[in-house]
């Protein structure tokens, strides 16, 4: 199944296999941690040289997305940019791309650690610190319930590392979107912490739920 449906803070909500999650009744396609130009920022901070395909990968997944939900409002939920340079750095096309997934709809920037300055003006849409309107859309979870990112939740299923969401009574924590991001595997303390029992939700060629959580070990289906 391309999504798996779920409610949260009494809200309808449907985890892509993308790692976007969208909220039907809202129209409303939510994605986090994209780190749009993070090859460039690390060469240019002298870390190792990588091909710079991520941005483009990243911006061909989100725009499937786009073109399968037809979404009234997009929400990047901080670390749309790997720092605020890459955001000014960003080349026109990339821009251009960017534009014209924005047409014809509202385009929301979270601020992030990474990137917690105005979004560019090249770009389309607004700057916010957090979103409080049916549900609390924030970068990095708080006081919920909450809906954030920043954390790159991952699960271990038959061996292989699985981006997911993971979704408790308090917390819903977003996958990182983007191409080059890193994980955080659901056992550690501080995403045990924030989901102490809930269900994980694998990415991949389905939307996957796995329960997690009161002594459960995560990647036993």
């Amino acid at each position: 199944m391309t999504f798996h449906p779920f409610d949260f803070d009494g809200q309808a909500l449907e985890a892509r296999a993308s790692g976007a999650l969208f909220w039907p009744a809202r129209r409303w396609l939510i994605v986090a941690d994209l780190h749009l130009g993070k090859s460039e920022r690390m060469a240019r901070r002298g870390g190792a040289l990588l091909p710079p395909y991520e941005t483009l990968a990243t911006l061909d997944r989100l725009e499937a997305e786009i073109a399968a939900t037809d979404p009234a409002v997009v929400v990047s939920l901080g670390d749309g940019f790997d720092d605020d340079a890459a955001g000014r750095a960003l080349p026109d096309d990339i821009c251009d791309r960017l534009r014209a997934m924005a047409q014809g709809r509202r385009w929301i920037w979270v601020s992030g650690n990474h990137d917690p300055a105005a979004v560019c003006p090249r770009l389309p849409g607004a700057s916010l610190e957090q979103l409080s309107d049916g549900l609390i859309l924030r970068h990095e979870a708080g006081t919920g319930p909450d809906v954030s990112g920043h954390f790159h939740p991952c699960i271990r299923l038959a061996g292989q590392r699985r981006r997911c969401f993971l979704v408790g009574r308090d917390h819903l924590i977003l996958p990182a979107f983007g191409a080059y991001t890193g994980g955080l595997e659901v056992t550690d303390r501080a995403l045990q912490a924030l989901v102490p029992k809930g269900i994980a939700i694998a990415c991949g060629a389905r939307a996957l739920p796995v329960p997690v959580g009161q002594g459960r070990r995560a990647g036993a289906a």
